[in-house]
């Protein structure tokens, strides 16, 4: 399944923002991840949610924070960032892998499919 992150920006610390994955198909067989890669540094898992939207599962640092939610009738995954810090500041990229239900994944190479990431930016 192609996907495509969109949402991200400048923002200041303390502000909200939220990322959307759009999939050219049906994204309902499917787990989505968020992960994000700071200059420098690993990519690192933000937030998982199952095919239904039933389990969800957050990086520590997030907990919170950050929201995922998906609606499958739009093929879409959002991830509701709240109280943005300047550490949160990365590429955000949303990945997929077909599944059974109520399973999520927390490693990037548990993922099939990727889409191009979007920059977000947090000023302190």
């Amino acid at each position: 399944v192609q996907l495509q992150a969109s949402g991200g920006g400048l923002v200041q610390a303390g502000d909200s923002l939220k990322l959307s994955c759009t999939a050219a198909g049906i994204l309902s067989n499917y787990a989505i991840g968020w992960f994000r890669q700071a200059p420098g540094k690993d990519r690192q898992f933000v937030a998982t949610i199952s095919r239904a939207g039933t389990r969800t599962y957050y990086e520590n640092s997030v907990k919170g924070r950050f929201t995922i939610s998906r609606d499958n009738a739009k093929n879409t995954v959002d991830l509701q960032m709240h109280n943005l810090k300047p550490e949160d500041t990365a590429v955000y990229s949303c990945a997929a892998r077909w599944t059974v239900t109520g399973v999520y994944y927390t490693r990037d190479d548990d993922y099939t499919d990727w889409g191009q990431g979007t920059l977000v930016t947090v000023s302190s």
